[in-house]
């Protein structure tokens, strides 16, 4: 049994089998041939062994050309590792006598072989652990046919492990047969983590490297609540997650009884809790656990799971299925939030040397025109059809926007021409994710119809924090003081500008945040579908008198982790079952 620590990022248990994707994206399942078919499987190894030899010689013979026989010398040593017969006999033994397939045999070998080097004291041995996985990568290349498989095409439940993610290949998850994720890489707060609790997939970011101490078919626990992923656990570990999972169930389907109650304190001061959603299809689990609207609809999955650039009809098909299903209540569509780390059709992350400094957001969409007016005529022709909301991402200067809504102008000019029906009066809101929003919000508010806080790049540009690397995962916390201070200001300013204010960050649908926000006066909540019923079981359990004291207290003290501590603590004091999670 093997624990390993990461950063949790999406709450749940998950136990299965693991589908391994390494560093180039092979996938490696545990998979098994016919007895009849054997002989065909083992020519193809070796046909496969005798393609990569010819491949490796003439990568020999190309160095030694350029370089020299002494670095030629590191590709006549693979081929002699692929051409050893111990390791021919084992790997044919595999699908013989056990019907591996010849990928999995070979991963399954080739893995056991890399882990005896690692665990060499001799550094210049366990090195040659690394030569091991370069051949491990050609023969499975070459069986393969192909590089990185596509994981929405899945036939059997699995627990996906992987060097990273993007946010699109998350996206692309089947729900039906993916029970969670593990990655050795990503911090939270990142777009991954965002896409895997909105899916409600239990996931594990952050762990470093493990991949090689794993094989595809090994059994796996993620756990979601603590972070922690255990491959080939004890009877004992094993049978106590599964009674944990059993527990969560539990918790789930009496929490469901909260759905249509309203969610208000126990003082009866009403609040809204809205969902935050990616996809139309994520709808009914919203109207399922009572949500009162979408308070943040987040537009540019439109882009990051499709192979063309979404046409306007594209997006209005998407906004009309979310607003009927609706049926009224509040929907409101964030505008393209592309750029960073979400790897769009536009510009790589890559090309740019301080992306999350860059060209993203707002100031991607006023820099392409055309792909803005697209979006905000399907915004527009879909608000017929319901009670549709605009917000603009990144707003940082008063000059963005009021550029924006210049531009969001100049396209009603356009459809009142066309004699297209919309809403002439729909509400244009913000959202106030960097310290420069904040401290402008006096002045910016002035040209809004409502705000919503973005705590998770708020934090981020706050405390000067990648939030999606895991080096400095520890530093990016939403119980910060200073990061309080700044929602507290914009709560204010939208108090004294009577303008409604909501928080659409994972601070929002994390429980022991739902006091101090409540305390702060926020009195409206965007949170992933799943989250709501417990939020609303806080927000029915707490008083609003309290939820001050306990901001006035947090907002006095000096650190993260006190904040933290003393949230925790006061949580723990009205719902025991959501501080042990």
């Amino acid at each position: 049994m093997q624990t390993l620590q990461g950063i949790a990022v999406s709450p749940g248990v998950a136990i299965g089998e693991a589908l391994v994707f390494d560093v180039e994206g092979f996938r490696i399942p545990r998979r098994f041939v016919a007895q009849e078919v054997i002989d065909q499987e083992l020519a193809r190894l070796r046909k496969s062994v005798d393609a990569v030899a010819v491949e490796i010689a003439r990568n020999r013979d190309a160095v030694e050309q350029q370089l020299g026989a002494q670095y030629a010398a590191i590709f006549s040593a693979h081929l002699q590792m692929l051409r050893d017969p111990q390791l021919t006999q084992e790997v044919e033994e595999f699908i013989r006598q056990r019907h591996y397939s010849p990928e999995y045999a070979v991963s399954r070998c080739l893995r056991r072989y890399a882990r005896v080097f690692q665990n060499l004291e001799n550094t210049f041995l366990a090195e040659r652990a690394h030569d091991i996985f370069d051949l491990e990568k050609r023969l499975l290349r070459n069986l393969l046919g192909r590089g990185r498989e596509e994981l929405a095409h899945l036939s059997s439940h699995v627990v996906v492990l992987a060097h990273d993610l993007t946010p699109g290949e998350t996206a692309s998850l089947d729900r039906r047969f993916v029970l969670g994720f593990v990655t050795e890489v990503g911090g939270p707060g990142g777009h991954t983590a965002i896409i895997a609790e909105a899916m409600e997939l239990p996931a594990v970011v952050g762990v470093g490297a493990f991949l090689s101490d794993v094989s595809g078919g090994d059994l796996v626990i993620i756990d979601g609540h603590h972070g922690r992923v255990v491959i080939d656990p004890d009877p004992p570990t094993l049978a106590d997650y599964r009674h944990q999972a059993e527990a969560h169930r539990v918790q789930a389907g009496r929490l469901a009884a909260l759905r249509d109650l309203l969610t208000e304190t126990r003082d009866g001061t009403r609040i809204e809790l809205c969902a935050n959603i990616e996809f139309p299809r994520e709808v009914p689990a919203c109207l399922a656990r009572g949500a009162d609207g979408i308070g943040l609809y987040r537009t540019e999955f439109l882009y990051l799971a499709a192979e063309h650039e979404p046409t306007e009809e594209d997006h209005y098909q998407a906004y009309a299925q979310v607003a009927r299903e609706m049926g009224g209540r509040p929907v409101v569509i964030r505008t393209l939030d592309l750029g960073a780390d979400k790897m769009g059709l536009q510009p790589a992350a890559g090309e740019e040397k301080n992306p999350f400094l860059g060209l993203r957001s707002i100031r991607l969409a006023l820099r392409n025109l055309p792909l803005f007016r697209t979006q905000l005529r399907a915004i527009l022709r879909a608000s017929t059809l319901g009670d549709i909301r605009v917000m603009l991402p990144l707003i940082s200067t008063l000059q963005e926007l009021r550029q924006a809504r210049a531009v969001l102008a100049d396209v009603m000019e356009d459809l009142e021409e066309e004699g297209a029906a919309f809403n002439r009066q729909i509400r244009l809101g913000i959202m106030v994710e960097v310290p420069a929003a904040v401290i402008m919000l006096d002045r910016m508010i002035r040209e809004v119809d409502f705000i919503s806080i973005g705590s998770n790049d708020l934090i981020q540009y706050t405390l000067a924090v990648d939030r999606s690397n895991k080096d400095v995962a520890g530093l990016y916390s939403a119980s910060d003081p200073s990061v309080l201070r700044l929602i507290q200001m914009a709560i204010q300013s939208a108090q004294q500008a009577a303008v409604p204010a909501s928080l659409c960050g994972q601070m929002s649908g994390t429980p022991c945040y739902t006091m101090l926000l409540l305390g702060m006066g926020l009195r409206s909540m965007s949170v992933p579908p799943s989250a709501i019923p417990e939020i609303k079981r806080i927000c029915r359990a707490v008083s609003e008198a309290h939820c001050r004291q306990v901001a006035n207290r947090a907002l006095g003290m000096d650190s993260a982790r006190e904040v933290t501590l003393y949230l925790t603590e006061e949580l723990r004091k009205i719902a025991p079952e959501f501080a042990e999670t």
